[in-house]
């Protein structure tokens, strides 16, 4: 295998809810820290080692790690958008971020250029410049044991499993998403987007946004209420509160690829969802089937664009404003 190691400093921006918003939490996301596409350094290209920059201080850090997003390969496997989230135990310092992100290692078998961005003191995020290639293993190494002062710091590791490439492409304005496996057309899934028409904060909540998603995580059954707008009267003519089957979520503000309840009648036809995306019961059981937290979901034809910190949205931003996150020079 060959070696990539890569970068990245702070950011994240508020995500505004969508109508289809569920019961339970989103997965955790990073909090603000700085402005969208902040300035930093170029990475280094793949097969190559990052040189290890002078430590700014002698002072003893005291380091571990909390989580390591995804699961290990014996878990699941993950698509070929996926990114690598790292959570340390405590903050880091700005001035030791540098000497920190130089002892996180990613090696493939498929070499492949990466690099990491700090989105927070404690969470740094590492996303390649072209989608992992499918079927293959990737070794995440943080060698926290030579980081300088960090008396009894142990080494992690966890190595990931890419399955196959899942890319979904959805058509709001044609009502359409085509599945591509592989590279090749898999399956046509008639569908319904946002509607539109619910402004909050300047920002059309009843739109799907538009942008390169990455499948977060899926449940056969998702509970979706009216509580993210502050509706919870069963008496309030837009209340709801429903069970919605073959839920994939695609983003932190509430957009899942989900089973139509009911309306079959609108699907590939017109736009009448609170912003996720519709799907027949036949072709959303399909997709949750073959989805993988990671997987690629490209969604055109709406005014509305994804954030690049709403979910895992990261390949909202190009690979050059990625690389500015890192604390590497």
């Amino acid at each position: 295998m060959k070696r990539v190691t890569r970068m990245l400093p702070a950011l994240f921006a508020l995500v505004v809810a969508t109508a289809c918003a569920a019961e339970t939490a989103p997965i955790p996301q990073a909090r603000p820290t700085a402005a969208p596409q902040g300035q930093a350094a170029v990475a280094p290209v793949a097969a190559t080692t990052t040189p290890s920059p002078t430590p700014t201080t002698t002072a003893k850090i005291k380091l571990g790690i909390a989580d390591i997003t995804p699961m290990g390969e014996k878990t699941e496997k993950v698509g070929v958008g996926f990114p690598i989230i790292v959570t340390f135990d405590r903050d880091v310092k700005t001035k030791d971020r540098a000497t920190v992100e130089a002892l996180l290692q990613v090696e493939s078998d498929k070499p492949n250029e990466g690099a990491w961005r700090w989105v927070s003191a404690r969470k740094i995020i590492y996303r390649t410049k072209a989608y992992w290639k499918p079927y293959q293993k990737v070794l995440f190494t943080a060698r926290l044991s030579e980081l300088p002062g960090n008396t009894g710091g142990k080494d992690v590791s966890r190595r990931f499993a890419v399955g196959s490439q899942n890319i979904s492409l959805v058509d709001t304005r044609k009502h359409v998403m085509k599945v591509y496996r592989n590279g090749k057309l898999a399956k046509k899934i008639p569908i319904s987007a946002g509607r539109g028409g619910l402004m909050r904060g300047g920002v059309d909540v009843y739109l799907t946004t538009s942008g390169t998603h990455l499948t977060m995580g899926k449940k056969a059954v998702e509970t979706m209420t009216s509580s993210w707008m502050g509706v919870t009267d069963p008496k309030d003519p837009r209340y709801y509160k429903e069970e919605i089957p073959w839920a994939v979520r695609i983003s932190d503000s509430g957009e899942y690829v989900h089973q139509s309840a009911g309306y079959y009648q609108y699907l590939g036809r017109s736009n009448q969802s609170h912003g996720c995306v519709r799907a027949t019961p036949e072709g959303a059981k399909w997709f949750y089937t073959i989805a993988q937290r990671g997987d690629v979901v490209k969604i055109t034809g709406t005014k509305r664009k994804l954030q690049w910190n709403n979910g895992w949205s990261y390949w909202q931003l190009s690979y050059s404003q990625w690389k500015k996150g890192s604390a590497l020079k």
